[in-house]
């Protein structure tokens, strides 16, 4: 993800000199910036003037375009393949890796993306075909297809012939890992290049490789790939068809890409917006606002719901005006402890701590902490009331609501997030706006009902 302009000082700095070059003698821009990294000459790039990027990208060579293509931000990207004729984007998305390409081509306009594509020919068109088939956040939407594969049957100095081969042919994901198939592309094993090199001379594959191999399917969702990265400590994921056959890898460097997309979702949804399609400062206002009009307007009505239980109680208030100053006190515990409950089951489902078939264990954990909390607080709340002079009726009142409301809001807390799970939904959406705006309304509740009960 793209940092704002103002955090690129370097960058920045750059811009007249790439802008001068371009103006007095664009066939030097390559040589004067050869020594930058793809990454920095995507910062320059992002800085400069958008009628000028095109420019920049026509002055370096196709290849290094095409390096730098692929760390552009994807709006600006986007833009720019839009501006290019179709051929030379083609001719620059036809070097870079094949899931890149996908992703570069999924961020545009159908139409435009299928005149690009066209214009795409031989292998590299098949590859991205087939990748485009996948769901973005899916294995197959994530893997590459530049990896190294030998047959299992061959000898070690072969199999290192062929790493050298792809080393030279510049496939720059191909070399984490190194697999072995059969005669029918079944994968048989894996193994490093240190094991390659270290391996006696005369051996086979097959005595070399693991053949207990961690995969997944092409189908398999983006955090179950980061999953078993982290669980194994991978730097590739093999993917599988249903037959076993090799289709490609997932790299470490796609899952932390993946990895912080998918917190970024997940973060907005338990602040109650819905995931931003872009970076903060490159998404349009009204589609920050859109996005978090939604959930507001939701949470407004059944915020209301809480009015209309207070009204309900409007006799009870009459006799006793000292309940509604500790009305905050009330909502604001249970809010806050059914939020802490609600992140921390969110969480553990995300990571796999948690599974469906704990639910049981969760609520009596849950519950049990309710408990203790709630009881807690209660106490406090009882001696804060009765220090301010008021009966211990009302001290009560408020001691036993905060343990009611405090066990009631880390169970609905808990629940919630185990039931959007069940039925397909992202636990996420249990956010700590939406478990507060309902637990508001339990509170009040339990609040007025003891009231009732209690004095008079």
């Amino acid at each position: 993800m793209a940092s704002p302009k103002e955090e690129r000082p370097v960058a920045a700095l750059l811009v007249p000199d790439i802008i001068a070059l371009l103006d007095e003698s664009p066939g030097d821009v390559a040589a004067e910036t050869e020594e930058l990294h793809p990454a920095n000459l995507a910062d320059v790039a992002e800085a400069l003037p958008r009628d000028r990027l095109a420019e920049l990208m026509r002055a370096l060579p196709a290849d290094r375009a095409a390096d730098v293509l692929e760390y552009l931000d994807e709006e600006l990207r986007s833009e720019l393949l839009e501006a290019l004729s179709p051929r030379h984007a083609a001719e620059l998305m036809s070097r870079m890796t094949p899931d890149d390409r996908a992703d570069a081509l999924e961020d545009l306009e159908e139409d435009r993306a299928d005149e690009i594509l066209s214009e795409i020919g031989g292998e590299a068109r098949g590859e991205t075909e087939r990748l485009l088939a996948y769901e973005p956040d899916t294995a197959g939407g994530l893997m590459t297809t530049e990896i190294v594969a030998v047959p299992e049957a061959s000898s070690v100095e072969v199999a290192l012939e062929n790493v050298r081969a792809a080393a030279r042919a510049g496939r720059k994901e191909a070399m984490y890992a190194i697999y072995a198939l059969d005669a029918t592309g079944v994968l048989r094993g894996v193994f490093s290049l240190r094991e390659l090199l270290a391996a006696p001379p005369g051996s086979r594959v097959t005595d070399i490789a693991w053949h207990d191999v961690v995969s997944v399917p092409p189908t398999a969702d983006r955090e179950e790939v980061a999953r078993l990265t982290s669980k194994y400590d991978l730097v590739a994921v093999p993917v599988l068809d249903g037959s076993g056959r090799l289709l490609g890898a997932v790299t470490v460097d796609d899952v932390i890409d993946a990895i912080v997309e998918e917190q970024t979702e997940d973060v907005q949804r338990l602040g109650a917006v819905e995931p931003l399609e872009a970076p903060y400062f490159q998404a349009s206002f009204w589609s920050i606002a859109r996005k978090r009009a939604g959930w507001l307007v939701l949470l407004f009505f059944a915020e209301l719901l809480t009015a209309t239980a207070m009204a309900r109680y409007e006799a009870t208030l009459a006799g006793a005006l000292a309940l509604v100053f500790f009305v905050p006190l009330i909502i604001s515990s249970g809010g806050n402890s059914g939020s802490q409950s609600a992140t921390l089951i969110t969480r553990a489902l995300a990571v796999g701590d948690v599974e469906l078939r704990h639910a049981w264990r969760v609520l009596t954990r849950e519950g049990l902490q309710g408990l203790a909390l709630g009881a807690f607080l209660g106490a406090f709340g009882f001696i804060r009331v009765t220090l301010g002079g008021e009966p211990t009726s009302l001290a009560l009142v408020v001691g036993v609501t905060l343990l009611a409301v405090v066990i009631t809001s880390t169970l609905v807390g808990a629940t919630l997030p185990l039931v959007f799970t069940r039925f397909g939904f992202d636990p996420a959406i249990a956010s700590s706006p939406f478990v507060a705006s309902f637990v508001d309304v339990a509170g009040i509740l339990i609040y007025f009902s003891l009231a009732a009960w209690f004095l008079t």
